[in-house]
């Protein structure tokens, strides 16, 4: 089983990667409104019980994974 972690900054913590990326993206003739920059976590998973591995990767991101601070996370597995 495979769990598919995304992070992003939120939304009150500002974005400068994303502000970079939107000035390109209008230099180029985009019309965009935001953009926000995340990242994609994969991690395997032994086959367990779908409410198990919930758990486990809640507390996995709680740890290690994300800064709770500045970071929120969505998650949803592959099987």
């Amino acid at each position: 089983m495979k769990a598919l972690i995304d992070v992003t900054l939120k939304e009150s913590i500002l974005d400068p990667q994303g502000a970079a990326v939107k000035e390109g993206l209008l230099k180029l003739g985009y019309h965009v409104e935001g953009v926000r920059i995340g990242k994609h976590i994969e991690v395997e998973l032994k086959d367990m019980d779908i409410m198990e591995a919930e758990g486990i990767i809640k507390d996995m991101c709680e740890k290690l994974l994300i800064n709770p601070v500045i970071e929120t996370y969505t998650f949803r597995f592959e099987v």
